[in-house]
């Protein structure tokens, strides 16, 4: 056995012994348990708490802002609730208007005009200060919720220790083509494996951007060092979700995942627009594990497990696969229990899987592990060798602006109206509907935009 052949046996081998203790435990501690969160009342609240729903919004598609601030619009919550909808210096802004003016008739609807383009962040940061909830709501402009969403996840924040919860994402364009059904199968094994397993100890590592909601007071505490990230004298904006997180359970607040919160998103559908994205949270995450190191002499050792498993594990898989392909290569002879160990591990994984979800679609997730070996592991080196790099990717990086952030006019707000543009039906809240995209149709008259 040469030394090529051996390296590639020892690190597929500890990647296997790795992988199966990590899993087998997360399976376990990912398994229900009764909620005792679920009381109708909060506990701590002698009514329920005000709730403030922050939507930041980037040039984003109008049928698809529409979507999402009618499903916001239709939540079945009966406490107060108020919806802040930041345009963060869109470039389509006279496509917008429309949608503006038609959700700003809802007396609960704040339209904020950002007259530059700060960032998602900065756009977060501006609609929180000027709002006032017990509660806050952070839903990106692509995601649809459930209409009990916001009833499931505030019973979660009754325990006065918990600073933030996340519900259970999937993609809503699922079926558009099999990039997507993947990663809808990732959302599923990303929520109800690993941070269900991480919410039994109270220390989701990173409470998802399209619906995660906070305490305010936890979130005006943490809120200038949330604004004023930096890595390596660089400011850093995006992976605003992890950040946000780390920064939640480093002061002491627990951070929770409520599975019956439902909120569709819309993912990428093509592999490029994938593989940008799939950089950025790369990135993200080799920034924000460092920080998160500090805290786990403080956690259970399961969560110590959890992070050597997603950092260490993809290095030794990558290191085995370099090895066997250097050996193919050089003699000719082919790595077969490196491909054995591969194949088995990716086909009893997608099978337990597929039993725990009843959904045989999961035996297809084993596509999945080449997308994983040849794409993901290559950019992820390359995400690790350019962590300063600070480039959305996926859109144009936030200009400076002229202006503070906080020097904006939400459009003033008109007697309630029935919505032209209505989510069809309470029972179907997730699914997607047809909304007319043509210019022809939208309303061309001017907005009047002025503080109250």
């Amino acid at each position: 056995m040469n030394l090529l052949d051996t390296t590639s046996t020892v690190a597929i081998s500890l990647y296997a012994l790795l992988s199966t203790a990590y899993k087998s435990m997360q399976a376990v501690y990912s398994q229900p348990v009764s909620d005792s969160s679920a009381s109708e009342r909060p506990a701590g609240f002698d009514q329920l708490p005000s709730v403030d729903v922050i939507v930041p919004c980037f040039n984003e598609d109008p049928g698809t802002l529409s979507e999402c601030l009618a499903s916001i619009a239709d939540q079945e919550y009966a406490g107060e609730m108020r919806v802040y909808v930041i345009d963060d210096g869109s470039g389509n802004r006279d496509a917008l208007r429309p949608v503006h003016e038609t959700f700003a008739r809802d007396p609960r609807f704040n339209i904020i005009l950002l007259p530059h383009n700060v960032g998602k962040r900065k756009a977060q940061i501006a609609a929180i200060r000027r709002s006032a909830g017990d509660m806050v709501l952070n839903v990106d402009s692509d995601t649809i919720l459930a209409s009990d969403v916001i009833t499931k996840l505030v019973p979660k924040m009754q325990d006065p220790a918990v600073g933030a919860a996340m519900g259970q994402l999937t993609a809503s364009n699922r079926n558009e083509s099999w990039l997507t059904r993947l990663i809808d199968m990732e959302y599923w094994l990303a929520c109800n494996e690993e941070r269900a397993a991480q919410a039994r100890f109270g220390a989701v590592m990173c409470c998802c951007g399209p619906c995660a909601m906070y305490r305010r007071s936890a979130l005006v505490m943490l809120l200038d060092q949330y604004e004023s990230q930096f890595f390596r004298g660089k400011p850093s904006d995006f992976g605003e979700d992890r950040h946000l997180t780390i920064l939640m359970l480093k002061a002491g607040f627990r951070t929770e995942y409520v599975p019956s919160a439902i909120a569709a998103t819309v993912v990428p559908n093509r592999l490029k627009p994938y593989l940008r994205q799939q950089l950025r949270w790369a990135r993200s995450t080799f920034r924000d594990t460092l920080l998160g190191l500090r805290l786990l002499p403080g956690l259970n050792r399961f969560l110590t497990l959890d992070v050597v498993g997603q950092n260490l594990g993809p290095l030794l898989l990558a290191l085995s696969v370099l090895t066997a392909l250097a050996q193919l290569a050089l003699t000719g002879t082919p790595p077969w229990w490196t491909v054995l160990m591969i194949v088995a591990m990716t086909m009893i994984r997608c099978s337990i899987v597929a039993f725990r979800a009843r959904q045989l679609r999961f035996l297809g997730f084993s596509l999945h592990t080449f997308i994983n070996i040849f794409l993901l592991l290559p950019l992820k080196a390359y995400a690790l060798c350019t962590l300063s790099n600070s480039d959305w990717l996926s859109r144009g990086s936030a200009g400076p602006s002229s202006k503070k952030e906080g020097e904006q006019a939400p459009i003033q707000r008109q007697k309630t109206e029935s919505r032209s543009t209505e989510v069809s039906g309470r029972a179907t809240p997730l699914r997607r509907i047809n909304l007319a995209r043509d210019s022809s149709r939208l309303v061309t008259s001017e907005c009047i935009c002025r503080d109250e």
